[in-house]
């Protein structure tokens, strides 16, 4: 990015502002109180049957044989995410270097951030491990990426499936990075929310991640009619979600649908949704 945007320490992004994230259902009995942040839940071999004392092997046995709970199946994936986090970066990395070189999208949205006097490249786009989360409530809360103002684009790891979901990701992130150096976007929602609302909007319908194929193929939707709108609409309020300032999932639906037909009808700088 510009000189606001380089990472002053390469090695250690703090987590950013802006993510592509995701809930998944509960997978605990667990419950807290709607006024109260849930906790997050650490891991009891006595509970869950989960014990990273014991070897690899012995514990995906004992997942084949259901003596494992889900919660401790949770555990087990973040264990095995720390073990291989120097292979999932190298791998990050080498289909971040493909994106840059091969993918039109990643490659357009880079010379429309250079257009803005920005930078982004393999500097401050980094590739990093980063932990999951259950909670008390029984959601698991998972990032694939995010984007900070202040040091560039974090490709988590140990989340990207393949090239093409790398290519996504990237593209994601590089809109909300255009967003910054066009509009200076106010990331946490200090003043207004509609503006983390519109960019989350239109990172989901730019990027590619909510086309049908993708939502079909990886997320189990099938549905034909308004699927686009419907993820688009899922995706952004999940972002909204996440912000500090946000109170709750009705809030960040509400505020989604404020700024809907300006922002999904906004392309820029592309001339239409292409992906």
């Amino acid at each position: 990015m510009s000189s606001e945007t380089q990472p002053s320490e390469p090695s250690k992004p703090p987590p950013p502002p802006s993510s592509s994230s995701t809930t998944s259902p509960p997978s605990t009995s667990a419950s807290t109180s709607s006024n109260a942040v849930p906790r997050s839940v650490e891991n009891d071999p006595a509970r869950t049957g989960f014990d990273p004392q014991k070897a690899w092997w012995v514990n995906y046995f004992k997942i084949l044989t259901g003596g494992v709970t889900d919660e401790g199946v949770f555990h087990y994936r973040e264990w095995r995410y720390r073990v291989h986090e120097k292979r999932d970066c190298a791998r990050c990395e080498e289909f971040r270097d493909w994106a840059f070189a091969h993918s039109p999208t990643v490659r357009f949205m880079r010379e429309k951030v250079e257009a803005l006097n920005g930078r982004l490249d393999k500097d401050n786009v980094v590739c990093r491990r980063c932990p999951a989360r259950l909670t008390e409530d029984g959601q698991v809360h998972r990032s694939s990426g995010g984007f900070s103002p202040e040091h560039g684009i974090l490709i988590c790891a140990n989340e990207v499936r393949n090239r093409g979901h790398m290519e996504d990701t990237l593209a994601h992130e590089m809109v909300h990075a255009w967003d910054h150096l066009r509009w200076k976007v106010d990331w946490m929602g200090d003043k207004d929310l509609k503006h983390a609302a519109c960019t989350e909007i239109r990172a989901a319908m730019l990027s590619g991640e909510c086309r049908w194929a993708r939502e079909a193929w990886t997320r189990g939707n099938w549905k034909l009619t308004q699927q686009f709108h419907d993820c688009v609409r899922k995706r952004a309020a999940q972002s909204v979600l996440a912000r500090p300032r946000c109170k709750d999932d009705v809030q960040a639906v509400k505020v989604v649908n404020q700024v809907w037909d300006s922002c999904f009808s906004d392309t820029r700088p592309f001339d239409e949704v292409y992906r």
